[in-house]
């Protein structure tokens, strides 16, 4: 299943390079901040048309499409273009996001980084690659010299569980935070450890699935903001690389 993931996400990227730099149609959702293109919608349909005919029992939960629940034990959580926002302003920093969950177990994942050609795959206990490399998180446990990463929900401007204050306690408290506008490759990044810590709020399952699964199968940790277990649907997450997890989770709940 896992290589079938890897090339059905290969197709997909394909989609979305020969997109990028091109003129976009945009459907605003929410608000101005979250829309989508008409290149997520041809990715999306590309990935459900190979699940409907590899895996034609299986659930699907994809971004833009929604619940096709077919009672099955498997299902398909799909984001076809984690950062649309930087796909449409021509940065280059977006992925396709795949993971597949039995009941509430995720099993597989696989996050392709498009313009880096970066495949990162993992399944439940046999480790997380990069191109077929296996990669761990960093060995860092000083959380002054870690870098750490995060991102805004749309409702920044509402400043949801205080997401401000906690960026700013971060800033102060970290060697640096970046931004880079993908959740997944963010998770991707704590997984090779290229980053420290990953906090967010407010995230959804096809934001997320694929991604933890390669944090824990690179031996990081996750779990909300009170350090307890969660699931795709949680509305907080910390994925650290287990070393500086605590230390996370103390400035995360100062008051």
């Amino acid at each position: 299943m896992i290589q079938k993931i890897i090339n059905i996400s290969k197709e997909a990227g394909e989609i979305i390079r020969e997109g990028f730099g091109k003129k976009l149609t945009l459907e605003y959702k929410s608000n101005i901040t979250d829309f989508v293109t008409n290149i997520d919608k041809e990715a999306e349909n590309k990935i459900i048309e190979f699940i409907k005919k590899e895996y034609p029992s299986h659930n699907v939960l994809a971004e833009e499409s929604g619940v096709d629940n077919r009672n099955s034990k498997y299902t398909w959580v799909i984001d076809p273009l984690d950062g649309t926002m930087n796909f449409a302003h021509g940065l280059p920093i977006f992925c396709v996001s795949i993971g597949v969950m039995k009941d509430s177990e995720i099993i597989a994942g696989v996050i392709y980084d498009v313009m880096n050609d970066a495949i990162f795959s993992a399944e439940k206990g046999s480790g997380a690659f990069q191109n077929s490399k296996k990669i761990s998180v960093s060995e860092n446990s000083d959380l002054e010299k870690s870098l750490l990463v995060t991102g805004f929900p749309y409702n920044i401007k509402e400043n949801p569980d205080f997401a401000m204050e906690r960026f700013n306690k971060f800033l102060m408290n970290s060697s640096g935070v970046r931004r880079l506008g993908s959740a997944a490759i963010d998770m991707c990044y704590v997984a090779n450890g290229v980053f420290d810590g990953f906090w967010e709020v407010n995230l959804q399952p096809w934001d997320i699935c694929a991604g933890m699964l390669l944090i824990k199968e690179a031996g990081g940790k996750i779990s909300n903001f009170s350090n307890e277990q969660i699931d795709v649907y949680s509305k907080q997450l910390l994925a650290t690389n287990n070393k500086v997890h605590n230390e996370m989770i103390k400035v995360l709940n100062e008051k």
